[in-house]
């Protein structure tokens, strides 16, 4: 993937391999950041000109996917990034096989109803991604995951055009 040249005062979002970034930037937002290595997830950084402000993961299985820890850092938000970031994890599901995405959210779901997300059981969510490295974590803690909210969105039709 070619890199963006970042610009002062312009957004940029690029998918990167630093995994020291994220998990600092996950770590700094009190976010979970076991599993970050795990090879076929992808994560995408905004940088608002050179300096990273936000995250998002992406943790692929077959045809779903799991969005995982995003994060926009407080003095940035409201600026639209969050849904920047969205579009581009969505993408990226997307052409790593994903039909399905499904994310925990426990404070954001008005966030993720805005782009058609609906709610639905926990239990869903963890047979559909049961390998991926935030339901093990959940699924190895059933007091944090009895806590979580389990969000699915349809995006097969992604790219398809009807005639």
């Amino acid at each position: 993937m070619a890199l963006r040249k970042k610009q002062d005062g312009k957004l940029v979002i690029e998918q990167t391999r630093d995994i020291a970034l994220v998990r600092a930037m996950l770590a700094d937002a009190g976010m979970i950041t076991e599993g970050l290595e795990w090879p076929p997830a992808c994560y995408l950084v905004a940088y608002f000109g050179t300096d990273p402000v936000g995250v998002i993961g992406v943790e692929p299985s077959l045809d779903a996917a799991l969005i995982r820890s995003v994060f926009v850092i407080d003095e940035m938000r409201g600026r639209g990034i969050g849904t920047e970031l969205f579009a581009a994890a969505r993408k990226a599901a997307h052409t790593r096989g994903a039909r399905t995405l499904y994310l925990f959210s426990t404070d954001a779901g008005d966030f993720f109803k805005r782009f058609g997300f609906v709610e639905v059981p926990v239990g869903e969510l963890v047979a559909a991604l049961s390998g991926v490295p935030e339901v093990k974590y959940y699924v190895a803690r059933p007091e944090e995951l009895a806590r979580e909210v389990a969000w699915r969105l349809d995006i097969s039709q992604d790219g398809v055009i009807l005639r």
